[in-house]
């Protein structure tokens, strides 16, 4: 199966890859072209020369005469050309597999959610465990978590093992409860709960109890990992996205990353950033990874988690939760756990990436950069990833150390109802709160969270610049003072997603010296209404210099042009 996967691929690609061959000087021209240099400034261009080393070597405009010699020229067609974007935080094994297993992200109701349930496990009799993820009880107005009761009503036969959308909680039927040996008697371990009802367990699993039921699922065999890294490839580069920052990559993860690279079929770059201090050690030893494969490939941090996800009352708050008067969620690490492990990263070397979701994780977070920038006084790029919700007295030290705040739009139109049912008013003064933070000097870097999310980088330009969901809804914008401008919106997808990276001199612009990473679109982002930008088409992506994808009708086109030139 993964041999007919990537023979296909490349047969799919190949018809497109002959306009331009490996290793040569060429052109792009007839676009719309947009990037940004290292101060944000705007630069327009009408064409793009790239060396043989896939790399940019001039930007023109119409006023510029074009080389003589010329190994290939293709005709953009009057296109937007953008930088490839880049995705400042996305899991490309949790898409792959999403993509490979059940995924409930578009069901609306228990009961939608039940049927798609049953439909899966009757197209796949074979398969021992029905595992899959993408619910979310706030989506479907339940009221409540989900029990394994609902889930015996599909599956009763068979396990089954579903993370939540955010991946912070895990829902079991009885079955899989059963065989994880889970009981009354089963206690809570240390950053996770069970939740219980009457005594006993209900079937859902938050954050670190996960394990308790997750370490019986059958681990992902190297040929499942290797078909599910293509596919996620395969999803990125449809939607212009050319580079992410992997967060939470295991020596698994790695493995498939490094047999891409080696055969040849790694087609996007992957910023890793490993699963905890073991996975660190275990893939990069003493000092972070080289660039691999022309750079697509390094780990150069690790991320580390402090507590859960707001969805799941997860998140650690300062104050008990508005509508859990008993609950203030989940501190993973203490104090000293926390510096510990950032100091021990930081000696090697590796950038450290922390979740923080809650104000009080986000206060810690930020405590503890403050006390290490006293022996760290080099250029250590201390990323917070999320910031969702910050106390507006912590707000300004996000400019001040360096601190990158790695945040993702789309969670604030995703999560604006249940933020404001979780935290009441006084509390959402420092909510997912971009134009704060930016205004303090600190850095911005947008992603996805994919697959919590989907990887739609227009979806998240949409949302930064407007803070209202793909209805338009609420009209104005959520808290509208904290929206960025459309420039500040594509830098956190660019430049900005780039800088957190340590990767600014190597993608995120296409200025002479940066590798020719860059797509095709039907609309320019820094003009086109909210609708239309959410809309938006890729139909090209080039990565190196090199095309990566095109759309079926970019395919279409081009066939007819080749029938006439024969």
């Amino acid at each position: 199966m993964r041999t007919r996967f990537l023979l296909g691929t490349l047969c799919a690609l190949s018809a497109f890859v002959v306009t331009a061959p490996a290793n040569a000087d060429g052109l792009v021209e007839n676009v719309n072209g947009i990037t940004l240099d290292a101060d944000g400034k705007v630069i327009r261009f009408n064409a793009i020369l790239i060396g043989k080393d896939g790399k940019v070597t001039e930007l023109l405009t119409k006023k510029d005469k074009l080389p003589p010699k010329l190994d290939f020229r293709h005709d953009g067609k009057g296109a937007t050309m953008l930088p490839g974007l880049i995705d400042a935080h996305g899991h490309v094994m949790g898409l792959g597999f999403q993509l490979l297993t059940l995924d409930l992200s578009g069901t609306n109701s228990l009961a939608e959610a039940q049927a798609a349930i049953r439909e899966y496990a009757a197209k796949n009799p074979d398969r021992r465990w029905i595992i899959g993820r993408g619910w979310n009880q706030e989506k479907w107005g339940l009221g409540r978590f989900p029990t394994a009761a609902d889930l015996d009503v599909a599956v009763g036969d068979r396990p089954v093992w579903l993370e939540r959308v955010d991946g912070h909680a895990g829902w079991a039927n009885s079955r899989a409860m059963e065989i994880a040996g889970v009981t009354a008697a089963s206690k809570s371990p240390p950053g996770g709960r069970i939740e219980m009802a009457g005594g006993k367990p209900t079937g859902i699993f938050v954050d670190a109890a996960s394990e308790l039921v997750g370490k019986f699922v059958p681990v992902p065999k190297p040929a499942e990992r290797d078909i599910a890294l293509g596919e996620a490839q395969k999803k990125l580069l449809s939607q212009g996205i050319t580079a992410i920052a992997d967060m939470g990559t295991s020596l698994e993860d790695w493995q498939s990353y490094r047999r891409a690279g080696d055969s040849g079929w790694l087609s996007i770059r992957i910023f890793g950033y490993a699963g905890g201090i073991d996975n660190m050690v275990a893939i990069a030893g003493p000092r972070p990874t080289p660039w691999l494969y022309d750079d697509k490939l390094r780990l150069g941090g690790v991320k580390l988690y402090l507590d859960g996800a707001l969805g799941s009352r997860g998140a650690w708050l300062k104050k008990p939760y508005a509508d859990a008067p008993g609950q203030t969620g989940l501190q993973f690490l203490a104090s000293a756990e926390i510096r510990n492990l950032m100091v021990r990263a930081s000696m090697d070397g590796f950038q450290t990436a922390i979740h923080a979701i809650g104000d009080a994780a986000n206060a810690e977070v930020i405590g503890a950069i403050e006390e290490l920038s006293e022996t760290y006084k080099d250029d250590r790029r201390w990323r917070i990833e999320h910031v969702q919700i910050v106390d507006p007295i912590d707000l300004q030290k996000l400019g001040k150390h360096g601190i990158i705040s790695s945040m993702q739009p789309v969670h604030q139109t995703s999560d604006r109802i249940m933020a404001e049912a979780r935290l009441g008013q006084e509390r959402l003064k420092g909510a997912y709160a971009w134009q704060s933070i930016a205004k303090a000097g600190g850095k911005l870097a947008f992603g996805s969270d994919v697959p919590v999310e989907s990887a739609d980088p227009f979806a998240g330009l949409a949302t930064a610049m407007t803070r209202e969901d793909a209805a338009g809804q609420p009209f104005g914008g959520w808290r509208p003072e904290e929206r960025v401008s459309r420039e500040q919106a594509l830098a956190g997808f660019t430049t900005g997603a780039a800088f957190a990276a340590f990767a600014e001199g190597k993608v995120g612009s296409l200025t002479p010296g940066h590798h020719a990473d860059f797509i095709l679109i039907n609309v320019d982002p820094l003009l086109a209404s909210p609708a239309e930008l959410r809309k938006a088409v890729v139909s090209e992506t080039w990565v190196g210099g090199r095309p990566a994808y095109q759309s079926a009708a970019a395919t279409a086109a081009q066939n007819i042009k080749d029938g006439e030139r024969r």
